[in-house]
């Protein structure tokens, strides 16, 4: 006999009449539940921070991968709205979880925000009804973090409610993927989980990808980030190796990538950013080592990376020797760009930020500018930094400034003038270059 629980969702999922509840509207959550919305889900958002709310009742879209005209026409309509109040997820006949998944000051997991959601879930979960998680951690966290979490609300998974895993693949600032085009992983636990999961995002997506089990779902997210973070700790390691030897690695790369086969071409840069490619490889490494395995691959792309910050800062120092024969004590520095990458306003982990603070903490005066980045948001970490304003552009040639630092290659700053000023570029990015501009003045680091 059919469980009668899985028989009534299926069919509500069938006909379009489920409630979706969101928790967590930042760079996730938001675009998945306009989407869900904009595809005909009635749609609940869930956040605790009301200054989010505040901007969504205005009509404004915080996320750059959320246009507002599709905000106020999901809203206007009827299909989405927002709340504080988790009460109202009893309501919901489907709870996905979009919350963030750092790490300790130890570089282990903290499901912190993972537990304190499933607690809240738990307090009003109905029979009937399907859990997803979406947030990036390692295998197992589904069956045995959030599971036996959601049972402390005396209701039984595979029975009463259902789970399932579906990690998010959004990519800030790429117009050329928007939620509803990227193809999706997806997992339940157990047979009907997966029909549940299945059956709801073919609504919300154009292409689904089932898996066997919300382990291997895990498995494929931590995998993909763990994929990147080795080859740009591969190419960050070149990039240093490269300049010693007076070679341009970029032109290396260029090069290399006009082999139709066996190549893929990855970047350098000053360091990783954004809440994935830092972050999650680790998530796997610390769970290797409940099977006393070791990750050495990972461990030293984390080395590599995290120590970029450095090389770009020594190779500053370096170029304010040979143009002013003094260091980084007491020089203006104007830092270009402080968003983790290129048009978008993410600043999660962004290695400029350290690269701000290694400048500051060797005496440098250090300013920036962002056209995306108004002002340096409240984050995780970092707090000296909360506050401080992004300088115009027009300022910067009579701001006496000793050089230049790009870190992160907006579009919408004007490079040529840049290079005007004639004060020495230190180009972590290889825009100059790109831009085809003179280089007379221009470091790559």
């Amino acid at each position: 006999m059919s469980n009668p629980r899985y028989t009534s969702l299926l069919a509500k999922l069938r006909e379009r009449s489920a409630v979706v509840g969101v928790i967590g509207l930042g760079y996730v959550g938001l675009p998945l539940a306009v989407t869900a919305a904009d595809r005909g889900l009635e749609t609940i958002g869930f956040d605790i921070d009301p200054a989010k709310l505040d901007l969504l009742a205005a009509g404004t879209s915080y996320i750059e991968a959320v246009a507002p005209e599709a905000l106020a026409r999901v809203s206007t309509e009827g299909r989405f709205s927002w709340t504080t109040d988790f009460a109202r997820l009893g309501g919901c006949d489907v709870i996905v979880i979009c919350v963030p998944t750092p790490l300790t000051r130890h570089r282990e997991p903290d499901l912190t925000y993972v537990t304190g959601t499933a607690e809240q879930i738990a307090r009003y979960l109905t029979p009937a009804t399907l859990v997803v998680l979406e947030s990036t951690t390692y295998p197992g966290t589904t069956r045995e973090v959030l599971t036996p979490l959601l049972e402390t609300s005396e209701l039984k998974a595979g029975r009463d409610f259902f789970v399932a895993y579906s990690p998010e693949r959004e990519d800030p600032g790429n117009a050329s993927f928007r939620t509803a085009m990227i193809p999706k992983i997806v997992a339940g636990d157990g047979a009907e989980a997966s029909e549940l999961v299945a059956t709801f995002y073919r609504h919300v997506v154009d292409e689904i990808v089932p898996v066997s089990s919300t382990a291997t779902a895990e498995a494929v997210k931590i995998t993909e980030n763990v994929f990147r973070a080795v080859n740009i700790a591969l190419v960050n390691e070149l990039k240093v190796i490269y300049d010693a030897m007076g070679i341009d690695v970029w032109e290396v790369i260029d090069g290399a990538a006009t082999k139709p086969f066996g190549f893929m071409p990855f970047y350098p840069g000053p360091g990783l950013g954004g809440h994935c490619i830092p972050i999650d490889p680790f998530y796997l490494s610390w769970k290797a080592r409940e099977y006393e395995l070791s990750t050495r691959f990972i461990e030293l792309a984390g080395e590599i990376n995290t120590n970029m910050p450095n090389y770009v800062v020594s190779r500053l120092r370096r170029v304010l020797d040979e143009r002013t024969g003094r260091g980084l004590n007491s020089a203006r520095i104007l830092l270009m760009g402080i968003a983790y990458k290129k048009n978008v306003s993410d600043m999660r982990e962004s290695p400029a930020v350290r690269i701000m603070e290694l400048l500051r903490e060797q005496g440098a005066v250090v300013d920036y500018h962002d056209p995306h980045v108004p002002m340096i948001p409240k984050m995780r970490k970092h707090p000296d930094l909360v506050g401080i304003a992004s300088v115009s552009f027009e300022s910067i040639p009579g701001a006496g400034y000793d050089a230049i630092l790009i870190a992160t290659d907006h579009d919408a700053v004007d490079y040529a003038q840049v290079i005007e000023t004639g004060l020495p570029v230190i180009d972590t990015r290889n825009v100059i270059a790109r831009r085809g501009l003179p280089m007379a003045t221009v470091y790559k680091a």
